[in-house]
């Protein structure tokens, strides 16, 4: 941990947070951190704000394998961010010791009509533009699973559990398993169209295909954790579990059991 010195601060530029920033560059320097201007140069990317925005930091900066992610929270209740913005001088000491260890975490990778993708370290998610139904046919593997009909489904990583997909009742899942979980946003089921309608895990291993029905709706909104894109005429839509991993720096005894008691059940 300590060999890593080029440090970038990733933040946005608000009065209250620059106010913050300046002086945490001296502490840094302090403890012998070079602050770069780039995050292409830094070995250790720190984020400054909430989960939203440690998941923009990652994207932001190409989701890199090669680097350190820390997230620094100006809220409590956060699951990226272990450490507080008004205790970044722990933070700094911390980096000196054994306080902290290195957790990986698995995204997926989301292929659209073949060509163009796209990473998310939570969730990705399939959603109508329009105040109307999109019906896809759900391929695991080389199966015809189902054919979906309604507002949308996501595709969630462990870590991405306990987000969007916690709040369609998905299940909460360890991070320890290498799976996605694929969860239905508002089905509908008739005698033309039927779906598990539960959440179902997939394991590492497989592969998810949607393909879009053509029936005027093919045109969906897709969520890339908390980035929206639109996009037209889509015809297939590939999601995998990758084995690029993100690795961030996290307090030893600040387990992801312990986030979830301490989030929902506290």
């Amino acid at each position: 941990m300590t060999d890593r010195k080029n440090l970038f601060f990733f933040y946005k530029q608000d009065p209250y947070l620059m106010n913050k920033i300046e002086p945490l560059i001296e502490l840094a320097k302090k403890y012998g951190f070079t602050i770069v201007n780039h995050h292409k140069d830094a070995n250790i990317i720190a984020s400054f704000g909430n989960d939203g925005s440690f998941l923009q930091s990652v994207r932001k900066t190409g989701f890199r394998d090669d680097c350190l992610y820390v997230g620094i929270g100006t809220k409590p209740q956060n699951f990226y961010c272990d450490f507080h913005l008004n205790d970044v001088e722990g933070l700094v000491e911390a980096l000196q010791t054994e306080k902290v260890e290195v957790r990986k975490y698995r995204t997926i990778e989301t292929t659209i009509n073949n060509s163009s993708s796209f990473y998310s370290l939570n969730e990705t998610s399939i959603r109508s533009s329009i105040i109307k139904t999109i019906s896809m046919d759900v391929f695991i593997d080389d199966l015809h699973f189902e054919t979906f009909r309604g507002d949308g489904l996501i595709i969630s990583t462990p870590t991405g559990s306990m987000a969007y997909n916690k709040s369609v009742f998905g299940a909460v899942v360890d991070p320890l398993l290498p799976c996605m979980q694929v969860s239905e946003l508002a089905s509908l089921n008739n005698t033309k169209y039927r779906t598990l309608g539960s959440p179902f895990i997939l394991s590492g291993e497989r592969s998810l295909t949607l393909r879009i029905i053509p029936d005027g709706n093919n045109y969906p909104v897709i969520g890339f954790d908390n980035e929206a894109l639109s996009f037209k005429q889509i015809e297939e839509i590939n999601v995998r579990l990758q084995d690029r991993r993100i690795k961030t720096i996290k307090l030893k005894d600040n387990s992801f059991w312990q986030k979830v008691k301490r989030s929902f059940l506290s």
